[in-house]
C-alpha cells in the first residue's frame, strides 16, 4: 500500500513539474531531505506537513493519513545495490567504512551514529574543474553499555 502511494506522489511531481524542494516548503519547516525521504516511504510525515503536502498533491484523506504512518525503512531492492548512484554509497561504505568506525571509536569510544537522531543536507558546491555534490550528516553518538 505505502510503496502504492509513494509510486502516485513521485508520478504526480513528474507530470507537475514540482521538486522535492518546493514540497518541502510547503512542509512547515521540514527539510528536503527528511521530507524527500517521508515522500519516498522511508519516515513519517507530521500531520500538519502530511496535509499541506497531500492537498497540494490532491492526494486523498487515508494517503495523507498513511504519510503520518511509521513505515517499513529500508527500500533496496537486494543485498548490493545495482543503481549506480546508489552504489557508490555502497562502495562508499564498503571503502570508508572501517575509516568510519575506526575514527569514531577513536573519538568517541565504542559506539554508534544514530541515525534515529540524525539530520542530512546535500548542496551543490560550484567547482571549475566540475560541481561537486557535499553530504553532511550527523548523528548523535550513542555509546554501548556494560551490564
Amino acid at each position: 500500500m505505502r510503496a502504492e502511494l509513494t509510486e502516485k506522489i513521485v508520478r504526480i511531481k513528474l507530470e507537475r513539474d514540482l521538486t522535492w524542494a518546493g514540497l518541502a516548503e510547503l512542509s512547515g519547516g521540514l527539510s528536503k531531505e527528511f521530507v524527500t525521504a517521508a515522500l519516498l516511504g522511508q519516515m513519517p510525515l507530521p500531520t500538519p506537513a502530511a496535509e499541506a503536502i497531500g492537498a497540494h498533491l490532491g492526494l486523498e484523506a487515508a494517503e495523507v493519513k498513511l504519510l503520518q504512518v511509521p513505515p517499513y525503512r529500508g527500500s533496496l531492492p537486494t543485498a548490493v545495490p545495482t543503481d549506480p548512484l546508489v552504489y557508490r554509497f555502497y562502495e562508499l561504505v564498503s571503502v570508508y567504512g572501517t575509516t568510519f568506525k575506526a575514527l569514531i571509536h577513536e573519538e568517541f569510544g565504542d559506539g554508534i551514529m544514530s541515525a534515529i537522531d540524525f539530520r542530512m543536507s546535500l548542496t551543490r558546491e560550484p567547482d571549475p574543474a566540475g560541481d561537486r555534490v557535499a553530504i553532511t550528516m550527523s548523528g548523535k553518538f550513542l555509546p554501548y553499555k556494560t551490564y
